[in-house]
């Protein structure tokens, strides 16, 4: 039997040798006073976060679930008012097999010989992708994504080859991924060689780092009016070159490549400063000794940059990239104030498709394009950031 407990007001329980010991009384009061005084430190974490949780709710969430649902109505006019009609997915289909197929996906036509050769050498890529997810014991647990990342890239390319065919015409899907391929890879290439020229040591890279991030300090819109102006070969600024060159009566608004070209102009015109920026900062903090190492063994320019200097730049690059992925799919305003989307609807984007169908009314197949393009953002996005995530795992 143990021992009686001196504390007023506690008593301590007999028990087995080596049992718990259960107090009852005053300690066990204390205990649930000590644990009441510290509730509300506990809920510090609660009651900040709980706040930001529900303005993520209010501000992206329930926007998101209002246009899933508007995905799939149609918009009416009713006496009194408006109706939505609960139509399904006949937005999507819409889309993909209806009426919108020639404005969504573009109008097919056979492939050329050139066209089943770049095709079949993109499906072989892809088959191989796919079968070392198969045959790589590191790549098993991947073997869904790798397959349904071939069957998608390979649909795509499918669909590239058979519209861009001469005779064919590509829809807003296959343009915006023009805009958001051709874009970053003009984007990335040219911040990335003013960076290392504006990291040297030459006189006046101060001026022109400011020179370089002015088009940043722009609006979308005002940067579409510039190039408007620009791009006037009758009466802008630069038409008495353009009437030396006999194109003084050419209008490249007319032509649908000429059109896509000068979007695509003022798109890298106004992004790449914002891959110099990020790529100065981060050559800028590169550690100088194996630099300084590498030129005392003798490594030329070329060594030092693919070498050193690049390597050190994937982890940046990766989720600059990503960024500017993400943001290039939502282009709108340089298409609308530019080209209004023509000639035709040669130069529209999905963004630009969605609020076309928007301003005509047409809210459940505005709703249908945006979130296709909400499905094409996502898987692209996904795609990259494994394949990213993997060749740095390899890397290291």
């Amino acid at each position: 039997m143990s021992k009686a407990v001196d504390r007023p007001g506690a008593e301590e329980i007999p028990s087995a040798p080596g049992a718990r010991r259960i107090k009852t009384g005053a300690g066990w009061g204390a205990a649930r006073l000590r644990a009441a005084a510290d509730w509300p430190a506990r809920q510090v974490t609660t009651s900040f976060v709980l706040p930001a949780v529900l303005l993520l709710f209010f501000l992206s969430i329930f926007p998101l679930l209002v246009s899933a649902y508007l995905s799939l109505t149609r918009f009416q006019f009713v006496p009194g008012g408006f109706a939505l009609r609960w139509v399904g997915l006949a937005n999507y289909g819409k889309l993909l097999v209806g009426i919108e197929q020639s404005h969504f996906l573009g109008v097919p036509k056979p492939p050329t010989v050139v066209g089943w050769l770049l095709f079949g050498l993109a499906a072989s890529v892809l088959l191989l992708f796919a079968v070392r997810g198969i045959t790589s014991a590191s790549g098993r647990r991947g073997v869904v994504g790798r397959a349904a990342f071939a069957v998608v890239a390979g649909a795509g390319i499918w669909l590239a080859v058979r519209t861009l065919t001469p005779g064919g015409f590509p829809g807003t899907l296959l343009t915006t991924l023009i805009y958001v391929v051709v874009g970053i890879t003009v984007q990335y290439w040219l911040g990335l060689w003013l960076a290392f020229l504006c990291a040297q040591e030459v006189a006046g890279r101060r001026f022109f780092r400011v020179v370089f991030l002015l088009p940043m300090m722009i609006t979308p819109v005002g940067i579409a009016y510039t190039f408007r102006i620009l791009m006037d070969l009758g009466k802008g600024p630069f038409a008495p070159v353009w009437r030396a060159l006999g194109l003084a009566e050419v209008s490249w608004a007319n032509y649908a490549w000429g059109a896509r070209l000068v979007v695509m102009l003022g798109d890298i015109w106004q992004w790449t400063p914002f891959m110099f920026i990020v790529l100065l900062a981060a050559l800028e903090s590169l550690p100088a000794e194996l630099i300084e190492a590498a030129m005392v063994d003798g490594a030329s320019r070329w060594q030092l940059f693919w070498r050193i200097s690049w390597p050190q730049l994937i982890p940046v690059t990766s989720t600059l990239i990503l960024i500017r992925m993400i943001e290039a799919f939502k282009i709108i305003d340089l298409p609308n104030v530019l080209t209004n989307g023509g000639p035709g609807t040669a130069t529209e984007s999905l963004t630009l498709h969605a609020f076309m169908a928007w301003r005509t009314l047409d809210i459940g197949g505005s709703a249908a394009v945006a979130y296709m393009l909400l499905f094409v953002v996502t898987f692209a996005a996904l795609s990259y950031v494994n394949l990213a995530h993997r060749r740095l795992a390899e890397a290291a």
